[in-house]
């Protein structure tokens, strides 16, 4: 921490910058940049040109700041912007890593003050480039480990909330139903005390799994095993009431239904279960219509967060629920169908079959 600190106060002044300026240090570089009066441009520190004069310099905390101020990119090789993007792109991962090492969790003008920048720009580049708020990320940090250490049965409830980062067991359990999908007791047993409805039917793609917790649907796979499925399925709660009923087949039939038919809709209510930012691509997933597909760039635009293009495809990765989130009808920028939790060419059979029943 404390070379982070000397690190800060090497560009507090005007003259500190002035001297990154003059050395062309990349090391200055995402901290601040530099315009130029009599050209109207605005560098990084280390922009290969010749120097202009010092009293016609003046210095801004970020390049929307001097944009702002009417200058404009210095177009010559080397000043552009990606220069200032991979380096708030490193300064942000560092601050992740502090996040998810700090117990507890870190104030955000010690985040700032870890990466040399003010407490509003670190705020603004962090979520440009995560999606999350600085302490949207932290919780989601805390959420993780508190599920990791939960799976560990010799240990005691209350030492895995408070080594989790949580400050008090009641702030856990307001958060409890939410972050692990059950209360804490059922979890740390493998689910054991919660009842899960689930049956297996079949659909023009293969084998479907469908549960339901006392939430909503909780899993939706699909794959050509149906002893697999339920495996897979039986190995997250181990212990867990997991029981099917007969009047569970008409949900399971809903389910299909949809698949085979897209433009009935899905209206069956969900159990969802993520980080935040997983949440918010699920969320907008759901707002794609049947036969519409949007590139991740795409997605991540549309969250607000243009830079979380990879965020965004992981997200779809760790998908629970086949079809009800449609990440299916997400595609690579150049129109190629990418990877797909349940197979490539069930991706394929979705997409052209959502396309085919508009036509009709």
């Amino acid at each position: 921490m404390a070379t982070n600190r000397k690190e800060v106060s090497l560009y507090s002044s005007d003259e500190d910058k002035w001297a990154a300026v003059e050395t062309r240090n990349e090391n200055a570089d995402g901290y601040f940049v530099y315009a130029v009066k009599t050209t109207g441009v605005y560098a990084h520190p280390s922009a290969p040109f010749r120097l202009p004069k010092r009293y016609n310099v003046e210095f801004f905390n970020t390049p929307e700041e001097a944009e702002r101020a009417g200058y404009r990119i210095h177009r010559r090789i080397g000043c552009d912007k990606n220069f200032l993007n991979n380096r708030h792109s490193a300064l942000v991962l560092h601050a992740c890593r502090i996040i998810e090492s700090s117990d507890p969790q870190p104030k955000l003008e010690d985040l700032a003050e870890s990466v040399g920048l003010s407490t509003t720009h670190f705020h603004r580049i962090f979520k440009k480039h995560t999606g999350l708020t600085p302490k949207k990320y932290a919780s989601a940090v805390r959420a993780k480990k508190v599920r990791n250490r939960l799976r560990n049965k010799e240990t005691k409830i209350t030492s895995d909330i408070y080594d989790s980062g949580f400050s008090s067991s009641s702030r856990f359990y307001e958060k409890a139903q939410r972050c692990l999908g059950m209360n804490a007791n059922c979890y740390k047993k493998g689910g054991k005390g919660a009842q899960i409805l689930f049956s297996v039917g079949q659909c023009s793609i293969g084998t479907i799994l469908v549960a339901k917790s006392e939430k909503g649907i909780c899993a939706i796979s699909i794959g050509d095993d149906p002893e697999k499925l339920i495996n897979e399925f039986q190995d997250q709660f181990s212990s867990a009431e997991l029981t099917t009923r007969k009047d569970f087949d008409e949900i399971v039939s809903k389910v299909v239904g949809f698949i085979e038919h897209p433009k009935i809709g899905f209206d069956l209510p969900l159990d969802i279960q993520g980080t935040a930012f997983q949440e918010r691509v699920w969320s907008t997933l759901m707002e794609i219509q049947p036969g519409e597909t949007l590139t991740y760039s795409e997605v991540a635009k549309r969250i607000g967060s243009p830079k979380s293009t990879r965020a965004v495809a992981q997200a779809c990765g760790a998908n629970r629920l086949a079809v009800a989130i449609p990440c299916h009808r997400v595609i690579r920028t150049n129109g190629d169908l990418s990877g797909y939790r349940w197979g490539i060419e069930r991706k394929k059979w979705l997409i052209e079959n959502e396309s085919n029943s508009l036509e009709k």
